[in-house]
């Protein structure tokens, strides 16, 4: 099942037919000078040159970019996707839809298998309604040596029982789960996951480039937040990252928050990967936009110092890396002070992620797509937004 992406907003319908002259606009063909831009029933329904904005047109200046598509995120303004209350997960959304994130995978932590249970079937109609584009499971199929803010106690292997109820609770809202290729049955499950359309990632994992490959001819095609949370690359020992990094067949997953990935990575796995190849992802977690302080993940205590947020340790101490407090449009910016041009963010932030994960009407601007826009000036920094064809 794919879910619409785009969904009315209750709180702001989308009005009948809006005209928008676009001083700079990216599409799939390039960047387009001086557009006129329609929008009918939440959907572009034209796109025409246009020199100058004609009388009575509103007047959008800067570059309009497809709105953002976040695949990998766990809340935000005070709020978490992994709830039993559908208004928590809905203010999350807000929050992050605010900050440019038009279209969203809602994304799990490791739990046990009934809390999983309740929680997938709590965000489901989410789902079904169009709110979210569909769940991520970044748990329980974990290694517990690369857990990161994960409980160890709560991680499992795999098996076709679990794997099996996890696809049933969810009916077809489960978009993507991150497995650990090296796990005991973790291949079937990849097999098992992909027959049942889903997606599948290769994450949290102490595995080698064997592993990885097995992963991939299994049937895996994303990488979860390259480089963290996996075996590191050395010299006589690549581990996974270079397999992902290489294989076209993978779509590989950067935190652009320049405190997951130091800036001279990002650029280089963007160069070796390519435009197509690379999403843009938050992973942010409930502190997103909050002040720094304690706050929880997966049940595990966390403290946010400068923004960063890290597992609290028994001692009072920061410890490993525990979600991050990035918004899309942070890292829209992020990615436009690395050098790259406004088109190339564009695709990172949005088209990629779309295509890669089967959204097909976002991600671009085109005549039928969703009307989900954002605005940002020549700095990359966030303007305006808009979700099915109203101003947020």
């Amino acid at each position: 099942m794919t879910p619409d992406p785009s969904p009315p907003d209750p709180a702001r319908p989308a009005p009948a037919a809006t005209r928008l002259w676009c001083e700079r606009v990216v599409t799939p063909v390039g960047e387009r000078r001086g557009v006129l831009l329609e929008v009918a029933d939440g959907r572009i329904t034209d796109l025409q040159a246009s020199p100058a904005a004609p009388a009575g047109v509103e007047r959008v200046a800067g570059w309009t970019v497809p709105g953002f598509v976040d695949t990998h995120g766990h809340g935000g303004g005070g709020h978490d996707y992994a709830t039993l209350d559908l208004d928590e997960a809905r203010g999350a959304r807000a929050f992050h839809r605010a900050h440019g994130t038009t279209t969203a995978l809602a994304s799990l932590v490791t739990a046990d298998l009934d809390t999983l249970v309740t929680q997938i079937q709590t965000l489901a109609p989410l789902v079904r309604t169009g709110e979210l584009a569909g769940l991520h499971l970044e748990g329980p199929f974990l290694a517990p040596a690369k857990k990161g803010a994960h409980t160890e106690s709560l991680l499992v292997p795999p098996t076709p029982e679990a794997v099996e109820r996890l696809l049933e609770a969810a009916d077809g809202t489960l978009a993507m789960v991150t497995i650990a290729p090296e796990l005991p049955g973790a291949l079937a499950a990849i097999a098992q996951l992909v027959g049942g359309g889903v997606t599948v990632a290769v994450g949290h994992t102490d595995g080698d480039e064997t592993d990885a490959l097995r992963a991939l001819d299994a049937g895996a095609t994303v990488a979860t937040h390259l480089f963290n949370a996996m075996r590191p690359i050395h010299h006589r020992e690549p581990g996974p990252v270079p397999v992902l990094l290489g294989d076209e067949r993978v779509v590989v997953e950067l935190i652009g928050d320049g405190f997951h990935l130091h800036r001279d990575v990002v650029r280089m796995a963007v160069d070796a990967a390519g435009l197509d190849r690379v999403a843009l992802i938050t992973d942010a977690m409930v502190a997103t936009g909050m002040p720094d302080g304690g706050y929880t993940l997966g049940g595990l205590d966390v403290v946010v110092r400068h923004g960063e947020a890290r597992l609290l340790e028994a001692d009072g101490s920061p410890g490993s890396i525990a979600g991050s407090t990035l918004t899309m449009a942070a890292g829209f910016a992020f990615l436009v002070s690395l050098g790259m041009s406004i088109p190339g963010a564009s695709h990172l932030a949005a088209s990629t992620p779309a295509r890669r994960h089967g959204l097909d009407d976002v991600g671009t601007i085109e005549v039928g797509a969703a009307a989900d826009l954002c605005v940002v000036d020549d700095g990359g920094r966030l303007q305006r937004v808009m979700q099915n064809g109203a101003w947020v």
